[in-house]
């Protein structure tokens, strides 16, 4: 599934096909395997994830800001399994949301987030949000 999405995902990228807001790719392949879930960074939290304003040309991504804003602790334990985490830069989910993380046009980005947010008010532990992610995601 995941490398079908980045194919499918990739032909929208294509010369003649590229959308005039993004020059960018919507995955990369993880090189390496899954990489562990990092752990939360102590007193973490959303002021470097991008508001609506910042958003601009992605204002389809702004529900998914919404909610991985209101619980950064817990998107930070996460890591991003459509090969964001190979990043150095990144350091968890929550980065993909940061600047100028992926998250502004990846749709694994983003369902990660959002499921992480669902599973999160529903009551569910970090490691049960994990689990349910890596099963989805991974």
């Amino acid at each position: 599934g995941f490398l079908t999405f980045c194919a499918s995902a990739s032909m929208a990228f294509l010369p003649g096909r590229r959308p005039a807001s993004t020059g960018v790719t919507m995955c990369h392949a993880p090189r390496s395997g899954p990489r562990p879930h990092p752990t939360p960074r102590p007193e973490i939290t959303a002021a470097k994830v991008l508001t609506g304003e910042q958003l601009g040309a992605w204002a389809d991504a702004i529900p998914a800001f919404d909610e991985v804003r209101q619980i950064p602790e817990i998107i930070d334990g996460i890591r991003c399994n459509c090969g964001c985490a190979e990043d150095p830069n990144f350091y968890s989910l929550l980065s993909c949301y940061e600047g100028e993380g992926m998250a502004r046009y990846c749709k694994i980005c983003q369902g990660q987030g959002r499921v992480a947010f669902r599973l999160h008010t529903a009551g569910k532990t970090l490691d049960e949000i994990r689990a349910a992610i890596d099963a989805r995601f991974g």
